[in-house]
């Protein structure tokens, strides 16, 4: 077989495409994949031979195969999430119960009366769709559904104070995950930051002493990824509330990872809900579908019908209006806050934060025995551990757990081991998400309620 180690004895395009092997897969993909994929496998071998390396004919074609079904190998899929962090940011937050993943289905298999009122046959508004499950959830007058809250409090701040003054505390100047940074949207937004107090302690006076006639609204920001102890002080917000009104000012909270039900009654840290925030005096409160309320990617505005009705008119929200697959979502998960008895069963983030960390371990004793099978050279053990919340949740608070330890004892330097190892599970079927912690992979077993399909998965490890 003809060896391929100089860049003139690469086969052309031409001629690559008309091999019969090639041939099958214009059959499968037409040619024009096909041609594509050739072109990036030759650019490749043109490099790798300059690299001192070679090939041949076979090798060749199969390269081909690979690189056609690297392309079409969906870039988003499912994985399991065993690293500890429930609402992790990087795999895609809240997981969705059941009942929002029928309804995504039924509108998106065709025609929905998205923004159609089948009452009087005209045209109709989008937000209502979810708005009146929102108003009963939370006490709010009307509300508005984004696609995110980033874009909620963008979108507030543009419509209510462009070009005005907006007193916040400095220590809720807060970033976030991706550079979010809540100086930067107010810019944005065309609003001026008037940074109040110091980072540890804001009080009464000082925000009295920022409001001038260029102030639109007073704003409280929730610290959602940190906490400041010590010699500390803040405004309570219905101190925050009176001080706006007494100044004909709204007064606005973002909640960033809100929540509509009382988690202390779940066994869970306390957490501000939309309504105590709504019943403090916020005019308006904006707050994430993705996180604690357990639905998908989307930002709530909540609260006062004449400010949420001018929110509306923006042509921003345009730009930032959620699609009917999002909305069919929001409102089924919506559904199940109605009856709070059955919530922590049918949520799926409501009931991975309420696991019990007995049955977490019983499951973790039974997969390090199957998982030992499969990697004979390493030292799995069942530890107690601690998960978290995640993406701006409670962000101090822990929850116990138990986790599955691999390490590798016989060696010294397993960096890099682990790093291979780490790499093996996610490669598999269903990728496996751990985390690398203290010489050891770590698979916190919180999030793993299929047990069946992860043993399935893992005859992978065979290869």
């Amino acid at each position: 077989m003809t060896i391929i180690d100089t860049p003139k004895k690469i086969p052309s395009v031409n001629i690559l495409m008309n091999t019969p092997s090639v041939q099958k897969l214009v059959s499968m993909h037409g040619v024009v994949l096909v041609t594509r994929c050739v072109q990036s496998v030759l650019i490749n071998l043109r490099q790798n031979i300059l690299a001192g390396e070679s090939t041949n004919m076979a090798a060749l074609v199969q390269s081909v195969f690979e690189e056609i079904e690297r392309v079409l190998l969906p870039s988003i899929r499912p994985v399991y999430n065993l690293t500890g962090t429930v609402l992790h940011t990087n795999l895609g937050r809240a997981s969705l119960p059941e009942s929002a993943i029928r309804a995504m289905v039924n509108v998106a298999r065709g025609a929905s009366n998205v923004e159609f009122d089948l009452k009087t046959g005209k045209r109709g508004d989008r937000h209502k769709h979810a708005e009146i499950l929102i108003c009963q959830l939370t006490g709010a007058d009307a509300a508005l559904v984004v696609n995110n809250n980033a874009a909620a409090v963008l979108l507030t701040l543009n419509c209510l104070a462009r070009r005005k003054e907006v007193p916040v505390s400095r220590g809720e100047l807060i970033e976030i995950g991706g550079s979010f940074r809540m100086p930067d949207i107010m810019a944005r937004a065309g609003c001026k930051l008037v940074e109040v107090g110091t980072t540890n302690r804001t009080n009464e006076a000082d925000f009295k002493a920022a409001i001038s006639s260029r102030t639109a609204l007073i704003m409280k920001v929730h610290t959602s990824n940190f906490e400041i102890k010590g010699f500390t002080k803040s405004v309570p917000e219905r101190e925050l509330s009176r001080i706006a009104h007494n100044h004909d000012l709204p007064f606005i909270i973002d909640l960033g990872s809100g929540t509509l039900v009382d988690l202390e009654s779940y066994n869970l840290p306390h957490e501000t809900t939309v309504s105590d925030a709504l019943k403090s005096g916020a005019d308006l409160v904006t707050f994430s579908g993705d996180k604690l309320l357990g639905g998908p990617q989307s930002g709530i505005i909540a609260g006062r019908r004449d400010l949420i009705e001018k929110i509306k008119r923006s042509p921003m929200t345009r730009a930032m209006r959620p699609d009917k697959v999002t909305l069919a979502a929001l409102q089924a998960v919506l559904c199940l806050y109605t009856d709070t008895k059955r919530l922590a069963e049918e949520l799926p983030t409501l009931r991975l934060l309420t696991r019990d960390p007995v049955e977490i371990e019983n499951l973790a004793h039974r997969l390090s025995k199957v998982l030992q099978e499969y990697l004979e050279l390493c030292e799995i053990t069942v530890e107690q551990t601690y998960s978290q919340v995640g993406s701006g949740a409670l962000p101090v608070d822990m929850l116990q757990s138990a986790a599955l330890k691999i390490a590798r004892p016989d060696l010294r330097r397993s960096g890099k081991t682990l790093e291979k190892l780490a790499q093996s599970f996610r490669t598999l079927q269903i990728p496996v998400i751990g985390r690398i912690s203290g010489d050891a992979l770590w698979f916190d077993l919180r999030c793993l309620e299929d047990e069946k399909g992860f043993v399935e998965n893992l005859q992978g490890l065979k290869a």
